[in-house]
């Protein structure tokens, strides 16, 4: 022992590198689970402070009508329930329709019962509330109806009268009168405490809704029928304790079982569980990620013991021979051989184990800052398995000093290039092509020996380059030792032609290899977060507004930004087939200006010309009073064709369906007055109908005023008369959906854009459910918001082309970073109600926070540590090599050698290494993560498919090269330095 610790001493240089490889090896194992550990917490942590409202907070519905006593949901009985989601704060409130305060009965005011509401209201006149008959009123709402703090107003119950052409509220309860005692104004709408109820949401042709706040007694007791009761349970830091995930989980399930049980009127709705999704899709996501660079890692630090301790043995050979020569017994002469290796592994391992864990706590406290470690001894639990591979790489590395006899360790050692390592490379290479087809094989699952594959398809691509490149490197010394150049030959044999330089090469490749896996792994990934975030919602913000004619919507967009900087109105087109791709109708005029466009398609601005031609101006009526003169012909009594027209306001009042009656022969005049144009309206189509158990119908309409322009899809003909537009109507079958007659103010098949190459073909389904015939005018990457297979078209000449009159799908307004602060506000001026606002900015801050954003910090860590790997097995070879190169170089000088050639052949012998390595490694990369890289789960969640982006950029891997290649250059060159030094006479 006292032999094998002098011996430590004595090569104490090459003992501490030794053992700082070990640590490398065996902190690898220790971080990649105790990183692990931390990212769950912090994958939680950063998601839940994220989180929208609606995911961090539930409501419990249920109604009421005590003048029945209906027997609706008793909220008590919910109550052991709740005690199982401990860390809620649960607020209670009611409410119901009133009328009384706005002028007129076409909108009710809610009137509101909400527990703490004073707490959660600035007011800006009068107090809040106090005793009986009080109530507090909106600053909005009082400036419109007139009133102020101290006004009487008479409040009662409404109930809704659903009038086919004019809906209004009636009067449903005794009225009374009560006091406003202030007008309040709230800062925050969306703060958590007022729960998803949408209180303050816009009401159409009023603006903003304001309820009417009153207390418990003043709600109660003011005459009323039905009232709409909920319980808001806000979320905690308690209930969204990172540790207590998965009893939240389980309390949800039981508190949604108990309400099911209580009553059908009784929901519980909550967005928590997406919530709680997404964090345990990131937690998977990570714990795939991690290992796929910490594997490698550790296996790169047994490669690096095994080079490190196969150079020392080479030093050490002549020691050992002397050993062997004495006839020691064999256990002696194993632990002479092997306790100077053993003695540095274990004390590198036992740092190795503190070093992981103070590694990743330091790298928790920087990026994770609050979150926390978990206490305990699990980090640990794969550090034996590394010390142990780290002691058997060892010892696999002396295997030729253990067990050759004297006469060959006195020998010099040779290039190991014998049948045995050609073996262990076959093996190698056999295993990485296992592992990389159980990949291909599994779709990309990591795991099992998929996990490996990016581990022994770098090693093994190492070990092929470099077989393939050293005899390159010796036919470049042979040229210029022939050539009279001895400072590169010198340089080229050492290079060569030095037993374990081939194994020293693969390992730098391997090293950067790591580094510019990592490198690739994480622009992918930011790139990827960047594509979801922007072109996933489609713009830098989405607000969605409830359902609306598409005219008023785009009437009200247009008001608001009458220059097309900022917005821009879309709805989704109706694909009820199922088999046809999402469609998006979008205002094509601001497009360019708006939306986030995919990149590798045609720019915005000509997509949007070729989707919106130019067209004829369509037909219009210039006032209210729609008067139609007709001459109709074959009308048979019992036959009678009636005659529609449908109409959309020219100032964004909606669409109308006008039934103009019955035709009857000969020529008459059909008038009917719309209120929705008194400014104007756009005529979208004639329709002709019969009763529907009708069949065999004929006649023919000439509709004076009507020129040119028109056509008729099926059911007949049109033509141009001198009495106007003449339609010949032929439906043998009858006219179950009516006979449409279409002006033609688009173009016409309707040009689209299409992403995907399920192509619909020359029909979509269009706005209003039937099919419109397209003709395709370009293809895209991507539609924004809808992804890889999708449609896109003009919304003003789709909603040409529908004659539904019916609310769109999905409205939306799109905007860009120009739109002003105060946008929501005119957008509700102008009668939209906003119901969801989606920003591309939030998503970002969401995906950074994701699961596989976080994993990738490991990435960076491990590129780094392999990097600093491959220096310290650097440092270790130059420092074997330096007695025999001095020796050799120093006979070279005797002889005659030149001074500057023997500087080149010192100085440049490892950075020549170095440089080569670095592309060579860079270039293994790539070809590893072409072969992996696709199953990496580099992405957040997403709702679209999206065209991410799959390889990484050419500066990013410039740069990671770059960076590499000085780290090891810098070490190269301080040890040619210190070598040249050594060498006499100098």
């Amino acid at each position: 022992m006292s032999l094998v610790l002098s011996m430590v001493w004595t090569r104490r240089g090459q003992a501490v590198t030794l053992a700082l490889l070990a640590l490398f090896a065996v902190a690898s194992a220790v971080a990649s689970p105790a990183y692990l550990t931390a990212l769950d917490r912090a994958i939680a942590a950063g998601q839940i402070e994220t989180a929208t409202a609606g995911e961090r907070s539930l409501v419990i519905t249920g109604n009421q009508d005590a003048r029945i006593d209906s027997g609706g949901p008793d909220f008590a009985d919910v109550g052991p329930a709740l005690v199982e989601l401990p860390g809620f704060t649960y607020v209670y409130s009611s409410s119901y329709p009133v009328i009384g305060l706005e002028t007129t009965n076409a909108y009710a005011s809610r009137m509101v019962y909400r527990q703490d509401v004073c707490a959660h209201v600035r007011m800006v006149a009068g107090r809040c509330l106090v005793g009986q008959d009080d109530i507090i009123i909106g600053a909005r709402t009082a400036e419109r109806v007139g009133l102020s703090a101290g006004d009487p107003v008479t409040l009662m119950s409404a109930a809704y009268v659903d009038h086919p052409t004019d809906p209004y509220w009636k009067k449903d309860g005794r009225p009374r009168r009560l006091v406003i005692a202030g007008v309040y104004e709230v800062g925050n709408p969306g703060e958590v405490y007022w729960g998803t109820r949408g209180y303050f949401t816009a009401v159409p042709g009023i603006g903003p809704g304001e309820p009417v706040f009153s207390d418990d007694n003043t709600f109660t007791t003011l005459d009323h029928g039905v009232t709409d009761l909920s319980i808001d349970g806000l979320a905690g830091p308690a209930a969204l304790n990172p540790d207590r995930l998965d009893e939240l989980r389980a309390g949800l399930v039981q508190l949604t079982r108990k309400a099911t049980e209580i009553g059908p009127n009784l929901q519980v709705n909550t967005a928590i569980p997406a919530l709680l999704d997404r964090i345990e899709s990131g937690r998977t996501a990570a714990h795939l990620l991690v290992p796929v660079l910490a594997v490698p890692l550790v296996l790169l630090a047994c490669f690096s013991i095994f080079l490190a301790v196969s150079y020392g043995a080479q030093g050490r050979q002549s020691e050992l021979a002397i050993v062997a020569l004495r006839g020691s017994r064999w256990w002696n002469r194993w632990w002479l051989a092997t306790g100077e290796t053993l003695v540095a592994i274990l004390a590198g391992a036992v740092a190795g184990c503190l070093a992981g864990q103070l590694l990743v706590n330091a790298i928790v406290a920087a990026r994770f800052p609050g979150v926390g470690i978990e206490e305990g001894w699990a980090s640990l639990r794969y550090a034996p398995f590394a010390a142990l591979a780290a002691v058997g790489a060892a010892v696999l590395a002396q295997r030729r000093q253990l067990l050759s006899p004297v006469a060959t360790l006195l020998r010099r050692p040779v290039r190991a290039n014998g049948p045995r390592a050609v073996a262990v490379d076959a093996v190698v290479v056999l295993l990485a092509v296992v592992c990389a087809v159980q990949l291909a094989l599994s779709d990309g699952s990591l795991t099992g020996v998929g996990l490996l594959a990016p581990a022994f398809v770098m090693l093994a691509l190492a070990l092929l380059a470099a077989r393939a490149l050293l005899p390159l490197v010796t036919r470049y010394a042979s040229r210029a030792l022939a050539a009279g150049r001895l400072g590169p030959a010198l340089a080229g044999f050492q290079l060569s032609r030095r037993p374990g330089a081939a194994r020293l090469f693969a390992l730098l490749v391997a090293t950067v290899a790591v580094a510019g896996y990592a490198a690739c792994a994480i622009d992918v990934a930011a790139r990827s977060r960047l594509v979801q975030a922007d072109l996933g919602v489609g713009a830098s913000r989405v607000l969605e507004v409830q359902p609306v004619f598409r005219s008023k919507l785009l009437h009200a967009v247009r008001q608001v930004d009458p220059a097309g900087e900022f917005a821009m109105a879309t709805v989704r087109l109706r694909n009820s087939t199922g088999v046809e791709p999402l469609g998006l109708a979008a205002d094509t005029t601001r497009l360019a200006a708006v939306a986030t466009w995919p990149e590798g398609g045609p720019p915005a601005r000509e997509v949007a010309r070729e989707l919106r031609p130019e067209a004829p101006a369509p037909p219009t009526v210039k006032g209210p009073d729609l008067v139609v003169r007709a001459d109709a012909g074959g009308i048979v009594k019992g036959r009678e064709v009636r005659l529609n027209v449908l109409l959309t306001s020219l100032s964004g009042l909606g669409e109308s369906l006008v039934q103009l009656g019955d035709l009857r022969a000969g020529e008459h005049t059909y008038e009917q007055r719309v209120s929705a144009c008194d400014e104007g309206c756009r005529i979208n189509g004639l329709q002709l109908m019969v009763n529907s158990n009708v069949a065999g119908v004929t006649a023919s309409v000439t509709i004076a005023g009507l020129g040119d322009g028109w056509r008729m899809p099926q059911y007949g003909r049109v033509s141009s008369t001198a009495g106007g537009l003449r339609i010949d109507l032929d439906a043998p079958g009858g006219l179950p959906e009516g006979a449409w007659i279409y002006p033609v103010d688009t173009p016409y098949p309707l040009p689209v854009a299409y992403a995907g190459n399920d192509q619909a073909g020359d029909v979509l389904t269009g706005l209003d459910g039937k099919a419109m015939e397209v003709t395709e005018a370009t293809g895209l990457p991507a539609v924004p918001r809808l992804g890889r297979n999708a449609t896109l078209v003009d919304l003003e000449y789709a909603d040409r082309f529908a004659v539904d009159a019916a609310p769109a799908l999905l409205p939306e307004v799109w905007l860009n970073d120009k739109a002003p602060a105060d946008i929501a506000e005119k957008l509700t001026g102008q009668g939209l109600t906003i119901v969801a606002d989606s920003q591309a900015a939030q998503v970002r801050r969401q995906l950074a926070e994701q699961g596989p954003a976080l994993s990738l910090w490991f990435h960076l860590l491990a590129g780094g540590l392999a990097v600093l790997l491959g220096a310290f097995a650097l440092v270790l070879a130059a420092a074997v090599d330096r007695g025999r190169r001095v020796e050799d170089l120093s006979a070279l000088r005797v002889q005659g050698l030149r001074r500057p050639t023997m500087s080149r052949a010192t100085l440049w012998t490892y950075p020549a290494l170095v440089g080569i390595a670095a592309v060579t490694g860079m270039l293994t990369a790539l070809a590893g993560w072409a072969v992996t890289g696709w199953a990496l789960p580099l992405t957040g969640v997403a709702s679209v498919d999206l065209p991410l982006p799959s390889w990484p950029r050419v500066l990013a891997l410039a740069g990671t090269t770059v960076l590499v290649l000085l780290l090891l250059a810098t070490v190269a060159l301080v040890t040619g330095r210190d070598l040249r030094r050594r060498i006499t006479p100098s």
